[in-house]
Order: structure tokens, then sequence, then C-alpha cells
């Protein structure tokens, strides 16, 4: 009787290549906005997957070191990693290319090829839709804040503006630190310009839409999320970097005023009145908003139903919460939705990443937007500038905790689902 022989295991990767790809793969999880706990628990379970026992990790913002032992000793990489966002779809991809390799399904040096090719492809909409996406998750973030026919339509024009200047920065790393600067230094001065020829527009709330996608919500929140982890130097550093993005948004906005002629304290007069609202302005504002999300950051295929159910449900509980308490803390409740329902949709209904889904609620709930008023303010009124500033604080905080417990909230039902579901087995 012949037996057959059991299939040979996959030869072992080579030190140098793993650790090439797990550097490389935790650069694009940084790139990704994941936290820098996470991705040092992620790359040493990879590592392990790979048979390496003995993995040393520690990742910054812009920094990777990754230690591997083999049996000729010690192997050490440090680098630093480029602070660049990805877009939605790269981020799937990248996420899906961790999930392999978590199961050692993946040969490294494929890894490898698979990171370079994410980070050349190309977005599936094109310039075309980069542009005009910019455009509407404008006028959406302006339907929510004020919702009058002349911001709707100042909106328009500058998001589009703001899209062009976007697209024609992209692959130009040189101008990505003055781009806020230069961004809304544009904006600001055609917002004046509008209101020196009589066009009724409200400088406070036409500003800030088309800085949206520059406003620094998602970094400062993470910098939160990580000093509530015990991470004090990647944690510090965000908010560092965030606090920075805005100090020089503002700085824009009061140059433009100052080209215009206008002085900084007419960054916060209001031109206009509430006319033409409806009720139903911020719900459609949020599926406008959504839209554009999906437009203008590429998100991946079979991902537009489950942004919009995140944004909706998001917003909605900081719409009720906001009832029933200040709003200062109705974040928590938002982002206290947002995050459980967006592992829950990875994780139980196969969709996409949760980082795709949750991330368009940090910008729709726009914690920065208060910063960037509240920075704008101080140019005129310090006093008025600082107590918005702490406001700020407040606001991150309760939505850093929202975001720290729905994460557990989500990991406590799944282990209690899994013990029950092991239980009714051993009764069978």
């Amino acid at each position: 009787m012949s037996t057959e022989s059991p299939a040979p295991e996959p030869p072992a990767p080579s030190t140098a290549v793993l650790l090439e790809f797990l550097f490389r793969l935790g650069r694009a999880y940084l790139a990704c906005g994941e936290q820098t706990a996470k991705v040092e628990k992620l790359l040493r379970s990879i590592a392990s997957a790979y048979g390496m026992r003995k993995s040393r990790v520690v990742a910054f913002p812009t920094a990777v070191f990754i230690s591997l032992h083999d049996s000729s000793g010690e192997r050490v990489t440090l680098a630093e990693s480029q602070p660049q966002m990805l877009r939605l779809d790269q981020m799937a991809d990248v996420y899906a290319l961790g999930e392999e390799a978590l199961s050692a399904k993946l040969d490294p040096l494929d890894g490898l090829k698979r990171l370079a090719a994410i980070r050349r492809q190309k977005a599936r909409f094109g310039p075309l839709g980069h542009v005009a996406g910019h455009a509407i998750l404008t006028v959406g973030l302006a339907l929510v804040l004020m919702p009058t026919p002349t911001n709707l339509a100042a909106a328009a024009v500058l998001g589009l503006i703001v899209g062009l200047i976007k697209l024609f920065n992209r692959g130009r790393t040189m101008l990505s630190v003055p781009l806020p600067v230069i961004a809304a230094t544009v904006v600001s001065s055609l917002v004046f310009l509008a209101i020196r020829r009589g066009i009724p527009v409200d400088p406070l709330h036409a500003l800030v839409p088309p800085l949206v996608t520059f406003l620094p919500g998602g970094m400062l929140t993470l910098g939160m999320l990580e000093l509530a982890y015990g991470d004090m130097v990647s944690g510090s550093s965000r908010l560092i970097a965030g606090f920075v993005q805005l100090v020089l948004l503002a700085f824009g906005l009061a140059i433009g005023a100052i080209f215009t002629g206008y002085v900084p304290a007419d960054l916060v007069h209001s031109a206009g009145g509430y006319y033409g609202l409806v009720l139903w302005a911020p719900w459609g504002g949020v599926l406008v908003f959504g839209l554009g999300v999906y437009l203008h950051f590429s998100a991946p295929r079979n991902s537009f139903q489950w942004m919009m159910l995140v944004l909706l449900l998001a917003f909605a509980a900081q719409r009720l919460a906001s009832g029933f308490f200040s709003s200062e803390l109705s974040g928590f409740f938002g982002m206290l939705v947002a995050t459980p329902l967006g592992y829950l949709i990875q994780y139980r209904f196969r969709g996409p990443p949760a980082a795709v889904t949750f991330f368009p609620a940090f910008w729709l709930l726009v914690p920065g937007a208060l910063g960037l008023l509240s920075v704008t303010r101080m140019l005129s009124d310090r006093a008025a500038g600082i107590d918005g500033l702490i406001t700020v604080v407040y606001v991150i905080t309760s939505i850093a905790l929202g975001t720290l417990v729905g994460a557990s909230l989500y990991r406590w039902v799944s282990e209690n689902l899994v013990a029950l579901r092991t239980r009714v087995q051993g009764f069978r």
C-alpha cells in the first residue's frame, strides 16, 4: 500500500528579506494613520508567524525600529518613515496584505513587490474624481455647518479650487509643507474679495469647509488616543504636529485677509444670517460629504454603502447626544458608535477595513475645525482664542475616549460571543 508523502513546507524566508518587508509594511501601516502601539503588535505577530520568535519592534509616527534574531545572530533595521497618508483604496490593500502576512501565506519578497505596487497605483477615479470629490465633500460640510445658498455656492467654488491645488501638488513632496498655508491664503483672499464686492458670505463658516482635508482632526485625536495608551513620545509628537498644522492654516487665513485689505479680526466677522435653512440639510450634507470622500480619497470597491452607514449612525449619535449633553461630549458618542461598527463591518461582514469606514467620521466630526476657529480668533482676541482651544481639548479627548471605549466594547462583545458559542457547542 502506497502512502502519499506530505507536501513539502515552503522554505523559510531570508531574514534580510523579512526584515525589509516588515519595515516597509510598518511604514505603510503608519501611512494609513494606524496607532504606533498597534503597528508594533502587528509586526511582532507577523515576525512570529514566519518563525522569528525573538523580535523587537519600536514604532514612531515617522520611524520604525525592528530587530530580528536568527541562527546567525541579531539583524536590526533603523529607518525613517515619510509622514505621507495613503488613499482609502491603498489602505484597504495594505490591510489585506497584512492579513495574509499574519497567517504566513505570503512570500515576503512578493509582499515587497505588492507594497511597491500599492504605492504606485493610481486613484480609482482619476484626476477628475479627485477634484470633483473635493468640491462635493466641501459642499457637504457646508450643508452641515451653515446651509445658506451663498455659502453653498462659495463652498463649491472654493472646494474646486483647493482640489486643483492639491492635484497640482500630487507627487511634489517639496510643496507638501507649505501647501496648507498656500491653500488657506487662496481661500481667505477669495472669500474677502467676495465680501468686498458685497456678496453675503459668512467668513467664519466659508473658510473651514474648503480646508477640511487639511484639518488635523484625526492627527490630534490619534495623538490623544496614544497618550491614553501611555505612548507619550508618539502621542505628544502627533499633538504638537497637529497644533502646528492649525497655526499654519490660521497664518494663511490671516495673510489672505491682509492681502485684500482686511485685518485678522475680520476672520470672525459674520456676514449673513441663516436664511434658507432647512431641517434636512445636515442629513443631506452627511450624504453629500460621504460621496465626496468616496471620490476624493478613492475609496475601495464595495465600500460606499458601509461608509455611508457609519457616517449616518455616527452623526445621528452625535446629534442625539448633543441634545442631552454638551457639544464637547457629543463626539464621544459619535465615535462610540463608529468605532465598533467599523470593526463589525470588517470582521463580521467581510467589508472594507475599519480605517476606511470610520476615518471619514473623524473628518465629519471635525475637531480640527473647532481648533482652526479658535486659533483664528486668537489672532484678534487672545482670551477667546485660548478659551476655544480649551474647548478643542475637551472635544478631542471625548472623541479619543469614544474611539478607545468603542474598540474595547467590540473586543469584549466578540470575546464573549466566541465563549458563548463554544459553550453551546460543548452542550451539543
